[in-house]
């Protein structure tokens, strides 16, 4: 989630729907020009107990934030705490419970997004090698109930928490039991944009299954492979989902921002404060009339925060954000993005991943993605078969997309292979959750405490 680093109400106000506009065209980019920005969470956990730590505790979430000054990092705080870590690979921020997040730089190819990766995952090995704490590549905490994890000091996900309950019965579990991998991609045009949207959307559910990692909760199997997944089909239906006017033929930056206004708020801020505006209305808020913030009219900033409060499975701000997958461990957070570059990045992948998909009715997208949280690559695939048996097509897709890029390494690699963790998964038709329920039948013998040792 954002992390706020300046205070609002100093910048200009809204005045005409332009501005509301101009955060997504502003966004667009030639194509020598796209970057790859990559985020990844992971669970912290003590050692000696397994218990995730809290904020202030000794060698607690602050002492590991501070610990990242050794490598050059700067805290960012928020009323004297500190909340995040800036630094040249991105910022260090830590989401509702206590995961750590890096939401890395804009960066120009994958071989670069996987060093920055490789940095950050060493320099918070090193400070939990000292501190006595341990992370785990998960999309779930596979053992922990919502009252034995802590709550992080940003005041965002204080009334989030409390707006959550009244609108889904799973909100809570989505900010502090799970953890994803998503990875941001540019466009160079309104048609460009709506094109990746379109193949973002109508593929998240194969991303989603190619990732799912979290069949545990509570120590005992849910039922689902990927139940952080599931968590969003009931945490709060204004803001998420698979946004069906996407698919149709007008679809463009002005009807985005028309989704956006009917989105209620969370919050305004204002003099280092947020304020709680939790379900009004930013139509509201144009006119001067919300309760929040009685006649006073939104500025840019309220928008660009509105913007990072949608949680769709593709969102829009001045990049498009990929969001359906679990988190997981190195070589499947550099997966991701290959995949999505791959798909995105080369108009020919892009053409022929859309020609895949561009039959199916929004019924089919929705029926697809509702039933991969449970059968990830066994869930049906409009017109029969399985996802599963285009996942290997979709692959070579990306793989071609990946090879025109002509992006090499020192040894003279391109990105292709990158892709290898998704090709293992497709060839066994077998995801990481499912591995990992063979191994809780199996040699675990039940015992969930030995997921710990599946670690980075």
């Amino acid at each position: 989630m954002s992390t706020r680093t300046a205070s609002g109400g100093d910048d200009p106000y809204i005045e005409s729907r332009d501005q509301l506009v101009a955060p997504m065209q502003r966004g667009e980019k030639p194509v020598q020009d796209w970057r790859i920005g990559t985020e990844h969470e992971k669970l912290v956990y003590c050692v000696t107990d397994h218990h995730a730590p809290s904020y202030d505790e000794p060698c607690g979430i602050r002492d590991m934030l501070l610990a990242l000054t050794e490598f050059g990092w700067e805290p960012v705080e928020e009323n004297g705490k500190v909340i995040a870590m800036a630094g040249t690979d991105g910022t260090v921020s830590l989401e509702p419970a206590g995961q750590l997040e890096l939401s890395g730089a804009p960066l120009e190819n994958l071989h670069q997004t996987c060093a920055e990766t490789g940095r950050h995952l060493d320099q918070v090995k090193a400070i939990g090698a000292r501190c006595g704490k341990g992370f785990l590549g998960l999309g779930m905490w596979p053992d922990k109930t919502r009252e034995a994890l802590p709550v992080m000091p940003k005041g965002r996900y204080a009334i989030m928490m409390r707006h959550m309950p009244r609108v889904g019965s799973l909100g809570l579990d989505m900010m502090l039991r799970t953890c994803t991998i998503q990875v941001n991609l540019d466009y160079s045009s309104e048609a460009d944009m709506a094109q990746k949207f379109r193949v973002g959307l109508a593929l998240q559910p194969l991303a989603t299954a190619l990732f799912a990692n979290s069949p545990f909760t509570e120590g005992a199997p849910n039922g689902y492979l990927s139940y952080r997944s599931h968590i969003w089909s009931d945490t709060d239906p204004h803001r998420t989902g698979m946004l069906p006017f996407v698919f149709e033929d007008s679809f463009g930056y002005e009807r985005y921002v028309d989704y956006m206004l009917d989105v209620p708020m969370y919050f305004v801020f204002r003099d280092g404060q947020y304020i709680d505006a939790a379900g009004q209305s930013f139509h509201a808020f144009m006119k001067g009339e919300l309760p929040a913030l009685p006649g006073e009219l939104p500025r840019e900033s309220d928008w660009w925060d509105h913007l990072s409060t949608a949680f769709p499975e593709v969102r829009l701000k001045s990049f498009l954000e990929m969001r359906g997958a679990d988190g997981g461990p190195w070589n499947r957070i550099c997966a991701l993005p290959a995949l999505w570059v791959g798909l995105l990045y080369d108009q020919g992948a892009l053409d022929a991943a859309w020609d895949l998909v561009r039959g199916w009715s929004m019924e089919d997208r929705e029926a697809l993605r509702n039933a991969v949280p449970q059968l990830a690559l066994d869930a049906p695939l409009p017109g029969g078969g399985k996802l599963g048996d285009i996942a290997g097509e979709v692959l070579d897709i990306a793989s071609a997309g990946l090879a025109a890029r002509k992006r090499l390494n020192a040894s003279g690699d391109d990105e292709t292979g990158f892709l290898a963790p998704l090709r293992e998964i497709v060839a066994e038709r077998r995801v990481p959750a499912q591995r990992l329920l063979d191994k809780f039948h199996g040699e675990w013998g039940g015992d969930i405490t030995r997921v710990y040792e599946e670690s980075f």
